[in-house]
């Protein structure tokens, strides 16, 4: 079955709004395989968007729109479709019924626009929309089939998953796919690549790299009538391959990997941060319940501040200035004194984008302090991916993600490469 995006949207268009619904109906639509073989942007436009229409059914089998299917005059998907299809919009009684009840439950006054959200083109099968207002439409014209969801992202994957996707299974006689997700920190895209050359030759078996900054997510699809048994093989091989540097699976992050170990062991953590800023506990805490994990952290922006918040030796960062091992390390010590805390994590280096106290852009120190025996500090060579703000912000993403790793790694007594080179294990694949 080969199947067209259609994006609608001004503010699409224009930039204004990034378009990630193409981006996860792609990703989802190719794990059930089914191909999709172009997608398009249009804006709110009424013949542009019925154009579109029927260009993409002269080449697909199907095509899915999101967007358009507002209250807004500027919505107009629905009304395209009823062109398209030589038809009239109708107002379905049920739909009408279905949005007073969901206004007056919030306590609001319905205002006449939200009712055009109720007007089907005639034909027009409506697809249920259990997680908002506008529901999806499904419209047979004469190329093919039309889905049409709405923009809004959650509203949009619960038709999808609930509705579509099942419809297009069953269409197209596809078979069983099972799915999951392996995540990965501190590996490059290409070794982790190179190392599951193997897993990518087997039959049935297709993996997807989607790299982010410092990890790696790898989707692994298995096809066929004994897709999910033949998937749990292909996991334990891919593990196998990947070693420490998988950290979880499907939605597990790697903010909750450190809490739960942190968690099974009575443990807290504090942060001492420098060029992160605070990302490191903005991630620690973003999760319901981290307070009984995290005990809190320290912005030590300036110099100064790591000498009378943490306690880092005056003499020390006169000698070496404030990005340096010893330093990380001395962060990371004092933090989890002053807070009381079983560990803490430090960072400390330069996000550009000039260098600082000799140190190029992306000399970055991470630490971890421990209840026991000296802290542990890595120093991992960042990548300088571009200048300016853009550098600074990976830069910074990274080290949260080295840094967590970091944690993650002691707490299961993994070996890691501390910063003056002493290897405690062979980790020159990690980033």
């Amino acid at each position: 079955m080969r199947i067209e995006l259609l994006t609608v949207g001004d503010e699409l268009l224009l930039g204004d709004t990034v378009n990630g619904n193409v981006a996860w109906l792609g990703r989802r639509l190719a794990d059930h395989g089914v191909e999709v073989t172009r997608s398009v942007v249009v804006g709110d436009e009424l013949d542009v968007i019925v154009e579109a229409v029927n260009s993409a059914l002269g080449r697909a089998d199907a095509v899915i729109t999101t967007g358009g299917l507002g209250p807004t005059y500027d919505d107009l998907t629905r009304d395209a479709l009823a062109k398209a299809a030589g038809v009239a919009l109708r107002r379905d009684p049920s739909l009408e019924r279905r949005l007073r009840e969901r206004v007056a439950r919030a306590g609001r006054e319905l205002q006449p626009m939200a009712l055009r959200m109720a007007d089907v083109p005639e034909g027009a099968r409506i697809l249920g929309n259990s997680a908002g207002s506008a529901p999806g439409l499904r419209v047979e014209l004469p190329g093919g089939i039309v889905y049409a969801l709405p923009g809004v992202p959650f509203e949009m994957r619960t038709i999808m998953d609930e509705v579509v996707l099942p419809e297009l299974a069953a269409i197209a006689g596809l078979p069983a796919v099972a799915r999951r997700t392996l995540r990965t920190a501190g590996m490059w895209e290409s070794v982790v690549a190179t190392r599951l050359a193997e897993v990518e030759a087997m039959d049935g078996v297709r993996l997807a790299y989607l790299p982010d900054p410092a990890e790696v997510k790898i989707r692994i699809s298995v096809a066929g009538d004994d897709a999910a048994e033949r998937l749990a093989g292909v996991e334990a091989r891919v593990r196998e391959l990947l070693g420490p540097a998988v950290y979880g699976a499907d939605e597990e992050t790697l903010d909750r990997v450190v809490h739960r170990l942190l968690a099974e062991r009575s443990a807290t953590v504090a942060t001492a941060e420098s060029l992160t800023g605070g990302l490191i506990g903005a991630e620690l805490t973003g999760m319901p319940g981290s307070s009984a994990t995290f005990a809190g952290g320290v912005v030590a922006y300036a110099t100064e501040v790591k000498r009378r918040a943490l306690g880092v030796p005056g003499e020390l960062l006169a000698e070496h200035g404030a990005v340096h091992p010893d330093v990380a390390a001395a962060m990371a010590a004092g933090v989890r004194d002053a807070l009381g805390a079983t560990y803490g994590i430090a960072a400390t280096g330069v996000a550009g984008p000039e260098p600082q106290d000799g140190r190029p852009v992306g000399t970055v120190y991470v630490g971890v302090a421990g209840p026991e025996g000296p802290p542990v500090v890595a120093g991992p060579k960042l990548p300088v991916p571009g200048s300016g703000a853009e550098s600074r912000g990976v830069i910074r993403r990274m080290t949260v993600v080295h840094a967590l790793d970091l944690l993650r790694r002691l707490l299961l007594g993994l070996d890691v490469e501390d910063a003056s080179g002493k290897a405690r294990a062979d980790r020159e694949d990690l980033a």
